[in-house]
């Protein structure tokens, strides 16, 4: 069978693990390593999708749960699938769903079957199994599937992590075998175990046992210490196999990006952009700009003065400070905006660093960055 999605490294660091590469899927190709906005039902928030388009993103995420329960994978396969329906002719990739079920924490119940829940929308119930988190996402018409795993919460015990990995398994054999359309839509295990460094390595095996189209750590970003994020990176990734992309699912600060960059992961999806603009918080060259502050409301310069994206170019930080404090839809979409370039932005120097040979200084500027917060706990895995 010939694989939806292929994988070709292109150049790699030499004082690093990081790696530029290309994904080929049936909609186009995806320069690694790559940053993918959070779509959560069918939109970025605040943006079109020709907006996401220029911005250089190649691919955007979807989620599986939202999609299931509105507007319904079956409204939307009729109308010719999600590219169609949100008119985005790129790559796609679905999350599972199975981060979603499981943070509704008391609205769930888990059972060897899978999960049943009550929707977040108008509390009816629902049941999602892996066989179900397959079938949605093939008929979305997903470029990249992923695998139905349980996630447990930071603070979990051992126990608990040994337990769902291993149910993480055998789920991962059902939906292998509940695949129906495997030339059209690839399907990525995911590596789960928490912070146990030995349970990581037990999973990864076990995953990697199973010859997939990709392979993703899950379980990170989910209010666990900055430290335990950054060391199970660094665990598997040398791990998971060199000839297909690696993916660490819902990390999203820039330090954050360049450590997993530096460990050999090639994509990456978070809110971080998204929702902070909603907050105001804007990044920018030398770390991050609170817009509603005073201090900005007769600034005459742009978010960044090094920042070439439409939004620093036209507009000034009186304006945009004003368009935030009063609440105006148009301020959420220029910050949204000018977030999500300079994450795209940071992608395309993370790749040019990686084939000039320069990007070892990238870990000392994330390390620099990143200070004392590598005790602080990182929670952003979350919608949009």
């Amino acid at each position: 069978m010939t694989r939806p999605v292929r994988f070709v490294e292109l150049a790699r660091d030499s004082e690093t693990r990081a790696r530029a590469g290309r994904i080929y899927t049936p909609h186009g190709t995806v320069e690694t390593p790559a940053f993918m906005p959070v779509g959560t039902g069918g939109s970025v928030k605040s943006m079109l999708p020709e907006e996401v388009a220029e911005l250089g993103a190649e691919v955007v995420l979807g989620n599986t749960l939202h999609l299931f329960l509105r507007p319904g994978h079956a409204l939307i396969e009729r109308l010719g699938g999600l590219h169609r329906f949100m008119n985005w002719p790129r790559t796609l990739l679905t999350d599972s769903g199975g981060y979603q079920v499981f943070s509704l924490a008391e609205k769930r119940q888990i059972s060897e079957e899978g999960v049943e829940f009550q929707s977040p929308y108008d509390g009816s119930r629902h049941f999602l199994s892996p066989e179900l988190a397959v079938s949605i996402q093939e008929a979305l018409g997903s470029d990249i599937a992923m695998a139905f795993d349980e996630c447990p919460p930071a603070g979990a015990s051992r126990s608990d992590h040994a337990r769902a990995m291993h149910r993480t398994t055998r789920w991962l054999d059902r939906c292998i075998e509940a695949r129906r359309r495997p030339e059209r839509t690839s399907l990525f295990g995911i590596v789960q175990g928490g912070p146990f460094l030995d349970l990581r390595s037990d999973h990864a095996r076990a995953v990697l046992e199973r010859d997939l189209d990709g392979y993703a750590i899950g379980g990170v970003a989910v209010g666990e210490e900055k430290h335990e994020m950054v060391a199970v990176v660094e665990h598997v990734a040398p791990a998971l196999p060199e000839d297909k992309p690696r993916y660490l699912m819902g990390v999203g600060h820039p330090e954050d990006l360049a450590l997993a960059v530096a460990a050999g992961v090639d994509m990456f999806d978070c809110v971080v952009p998204t929702r902070n603009a909603r907050n105001g918080r804007v990044f920018v060259e030398d770390g991050v700009l609170v817009i509603k502050h005073a201090r900005y409301r007769e600034d005459p310069s742009p978010l960044d003065p090094s920042c070439a994206c439409p939004v620093c170019r036209r507009y000034s930080r009186a304006y945009l400070r004003h368009l935030f404090v009063t609440n105006e839809i148009t301020g959420h979409r220029l910050l949204t905006y000018h977030n999500l370039w300079y994450f795209q932005a940071l992608m395309r120097a993370f790749r040019h660093e990686i084939r000039s040979g320069t990007f070892g200084r990238r870990v000392d500027w994330a390390q620099a960055r990143l200070g004392g917060s590598l005790s602080s706990p990182s929670d952003e895995s979350a919608d949009s």
